[in-house]
């Protein structure tokens, strides 16, 4: 299957697509530096480029973690995917939130945590937007099927899954990279999540990470052959406000995305 957004085409015959971005919308100075940044790397390199950050986060470890502006944030992403003409991601975790940002969203994102939500998956399909399904980290690769239904039964299929990880005892994630070849056999695009993947889930009142594991995840994902490359991507991961110890930082990406696009070559053939 290949999902058509403008001139780039998401398969996993076709050459990667990158999804990046900082994990929520923090301020505008922040989002349009690396939006700048990522359109200028992607554009040397030749590879498709759709921006992703979250206007707001709903799955927080503490009550008193950063969920994200609100309605700036939202005005922000518009303002962001006119000003460089790229692509918007972004997440939804109800049926609401897909009239905020159908305007100027071009994929919506169902979290991990909400895979299995009827009533959202449904709505996210009648919208006619491309999908993103986030596999939950406590499901198997092939129940994604039953997730992908629900967002199809009307006929939308631009749906894409991703990878981000399997919960592994408390505290830890494992990614089986089996579970990428059992959801091409669905028919749909795969995404890779390298970021999400090396997170540390709720250590302590926030969720932890070990980034060193970014690259190498990216690059067996992409020997076994994927659509799309998902990272998060921050200035200032330290400082960041959400996932600030998994997020991949901007200055390491141009290095990471040379590597990875070398492995889609020989594997894709072109």
């Amino acid at each position: 299957m290949i999902i058509e957004l403008g001139n780039i085409k998401i398969s996993n015959t076709n050459p990667f697509v990158l999804v990046a971005g900082p994990c929520v919308v923090e301020n505008k100075k922040m989002v349009f530096h690396t939006a700048e940044e990522l359109k200028k790397i992607t554009s040397e390199l030749n590879i498709p480029f759709v921006f992703k950050s979250s206007f707001k986060k709903a799955n927080r470890t503490s009550i008193d973690s950063f969920e994200g502006l609100g309605e700036e944030a939202l005005r922000i992403l518009e303002d962001t995917k006119k000003q460089f003409d790229i692509p918007i991601l972004t997440d939804i975790h109800s049926p609401d939130d897909i009239k905020l940002v159908s305007g100027f969203a071009d994929i919506l994102q169902i979290p991990a945590f909400l895979c299995r939500q009827t009533e959202l998956l449904r709505a996210a399909g009648d919208s006619g937007k491309i999908i993103n399904i986030k596999k939950g980290q406590f499901l198997a690769p092939e129940d994604m099927k039953f997730a992908a239904n629900k967002v199809s039964y009307k006929g939308n299929n631009k749906i894409m899954l991703t990878e981000r990880g399997t919960s592994f005892g408390y505290h830890n994630l494992v990614v089986d990279m089996r579970g990428l070849i059992v959801m091409k056999e669905l028919g749909y695009p795969v995404v890779m999540d390298a970021t999400h993947s090396v997170q540390i889930p709720s250590e302590g009142s926030k969720s932890g990470g070990n980034p060193k594991f970014i690259l190498p995840l990216a690059k067996a994902a992409t020997a076994v052959g994927i659509s799309v490359l998902f990272l998060e991507v921050h200035p200032d991961p330290l400082n960041a406000l959400s996932d600030a110890d998994s997020q991949l930082p901007l200055s390491q990406l141009e290095t990471i995305l040379i590597e990875v696009q070398k492995i889609d070559r020989a594997v894709k053939n072109y």
